[in-house]
């Protein structure tokens, strides 16, 4: 049988920057202190974890990608809460936050971890940041950490030199060497 290649459960020994939105601020504390919780749980200590508090959820992606492109940190990750207003305003920042929080993961090569709640209301959006085992801050810690285990998982390190479907050589380069 062939065995997938998984992250494992253990933060020990790799770093993580968070990024948070201030705005909502009564829901994104909650999605800080159980992300926080749960990286400690897995082995994380409060060294290796550094706090970026952004004005609102469309400020996540340029920190985001400051902390990734810094190459101190094994992932990033990114909690703010939107909740649904009167007008199309939610719609938009909904989905430029999202957009941004994904290319800045694909451009810089670093795991950057979408914690955003995007919600209809102040009820969802408490419910998702509430008891831990529903808190999204916490999914969105345990995906971190598995994602930085992945990423350095022997199997998925560039090579030097490779060769594509074709048998064709080709030079990579490993952005993530100064680790």
């Amino acid at each position: 049988m062939i065995e997938p290649v998984e992250g494992e459960l253990k933060a020990n020994g790799y770093r993580f920057g968070l990024v948070v939105s201030k705005f909502n601020e009564f829901v994104t504390s909650r999605l800080l202190a159980s992300a926080l919780e749960t990286l400690k749980q897995y082995g994380a200590v409060e060294d290796d974890m550094h706090i970026v508090r952004v004005p609102g959820a469309f400020e996540i992606p340029l920190i985001a990608r400051r902390l990734a492109v810094s190459m101190r940190y094994h992932a990033v990750i990114c909690l703010g809460a939107v909740i649904r207003g009167d007008t199309p305003h939610f719609d938009y920042i909904c989905t430029e936050t999202a957009r941004g929080i994904a290319q800045v993961g694909l451009e810089v090569n670093v795991p950057v971890i979408f914690g955003v709640l995007t919600a209809n209301t102040v009820e969802q959006a408490m419910e998702r940041a509430g008891p831990p085992e529903r808190n999204r801050g916490a999914d969105a810690a345990r995906s971190a950490i598995e994602m930085a285990a992945l990423m350095a998982h022997p199997l998925l390190q560039p090579s030097s030199k490779g060769a594509d479907a074709s048998g064709t050589s080709r030079d990579t380069i490993d952005p993530l060497e100064c680790w």
